[in-house]
């Protein structure tokens, strides 16, 4: 074990020295290595990141909630010019599904509308993700608040001028000022503000903190149902523990026989289960996962051959010390680790630097951004792991050549 260790002591200084004498060509030759490292683990880091951020997100929602409407959140085998003649779900019917699914916990009515300027005396915030959704929204979504609440069953019914805001559209429109009580235009009407959310961060899907949630009745009453900007959905949280099939199966039952759809003929409508589209999240992710993975790998390509050449020129300098080395004792086995250790070292150094950069460029972000970069323990080891084996796979045919070499022909090939 002590020979080992001192070989391995050596091995590091035989990787300064070549990086304190040949500055520009190992610097050179090992960059391709650094850049390999660090667009690997840079991806890594940022598809992680993303990752956590999503399920951060998407933490507060069941992965069985049900997105009921004409459209799909995946591909689906039902044409697009099929798909758009689909009828849009209505209030009606989700009246009815109310009553009828028994093992439903919850259902919400919710509209998607494009985005709305909101106005406080003077002061007005554009671009507003106005939500307009039942009262049974808050039970499906999990929303915090700060102050106040949310709009009741009476309220919603009826479509009362109330709204619940986010909490960045609360500081900007109403600054060192308590929103709750305060009337607020939104589409040319007035809406008094009767609650304020938690700070939630700007999300991927939407972002709550600069949203304003109104009763869908009240945009149901203004612009009637057959509004072509509009996109309603019925929002459904099954019971915990049922058998999700089943509940499908009956969903699409219910409303089938409700619209009148006969026998042989498709659904005019589309179940989306929330885990389905937490799927395909998971399939993006792993494709930019992938797409990481070859773009480092040339670079990684790239730095094994730059630190193959420093290895060869390394084997050719000292071929006298090798042959000294030989005639001494030393055994094929030591020169071979003495060479490989080195290349090891050499990419490790390169690969350090390229995770340095990473944590650098993450911890620089972090801070410009409203996103937290994350580089893992798990993404540190597995760079400083693929530099270890760039290390070893360039650094074998140099360390196989440097221990066959006869010693008489190496210290004569010296002199």
């Amino acid at each position: 074990m002590l020979v080992y260790l001192r070989l391995l002591s050596e091995s590091f200084s035989f990787a300064m020295n070549a990086l304190r004498n040949n500055k520009l060509r190992t610097l050179l030759s090992l960059l391709g290595v650094t850049i390999g490292i660090f667009s690997i683990i840079a991806v890594l880091a940022a598809v992680d990141s993303l990752d956590q951020k999503i399920k951060k997100e998407l933490s507060s929602l069941d992965k069985n909630t049900i997105y009921l409407f004409k459209g799909s959140f995946g591909p689906s085998e039902v044409p697009r010019w099929k798909r758009e003649q689909f009828p849009d779900v209505t209030y009606t019917e989700y009246e009815y599904l109310k009553t009828s699914l028994p093992d439903a916990q919850e259902l919400a009515f919710q509209i998607f509308l494009s985005l709305e300027t909101v106005k406080y005396e003077e002061k007005s915030v554009s671009n507003v993700n106005v939500v307009p959704v039942s009262y049974e929204f808050i039970d499906i979504q999990g929303l915090e608040f700060t102050d106040g609440r949310f709009y009741n069953e009476s309220e919603s019914n009826s479509g009362a001028a109330v709204t619940v805001i986010g909490h960045e559209l609360a500081n900007s429109l109403f600054e060192n000022i308590d929103p709750i009580g305060k009337e607020i235009r939104l589409y040319g009407q007035r809406f008094t503000v009767i609650g304020v959310l938690k700070k939630q961060g700007a999300g991927m899907f939407g972002d709550d903190d600069t949203s304003a949630f109104i009763p869908v009745n009240f945009i149901r009453r203004m612009y009637g149902d057959n509004n072509d900007s509009m996109t309603p959905v019925i929002v459904i949280k099954p019971k915990k523990g049922i058998d999700m099939e089943a509940f499908k199966a009956d969903l699409k039952q219910k409303l089938r026989t409700f619209r009148g759809v006969k026998t042989g003929e498709i659904d005019n409508f589309f179940v989306n289960v929330f885990s389905g589209f937490t799927d395909l999240i998971d399939g993006v992710i792993g494709f930019m996962n992938l797409g990481g993975w070859v773009i480092a790998g040339f670079s990684l390509l790239v730095g094994g051959f730059g630190v193959a050449n420093i290895m060869f020129v390394s084997v050719k300098e000292r071929t006298n010390l090798i042959g000294i080395q030989k005639s001494l004792g030393a055994k094929n086995r030591f020169i071979l680790f003495q060479f490989l250790f080195e290349a090891v070292i050499l990419c490790l150094i390169g690969g350090l630097i390229g995770i340095f950069l990473v944590w650098i460029i993450a911890i620089t972000l972090t801070k410009l951004l409203d996103f937290e970069f994350v580089l893992s323990l798990s993404n540190i080891m597995l760079g400083s792991g693929l530099a270890i084996i760039i290390g070893l796979i360039a650094g074998i045919l140099p360390a196989i050549s440097a221990s066959k070499l006869d010693p008489v022909e190496a210290i004569r090939s010296g002199m």
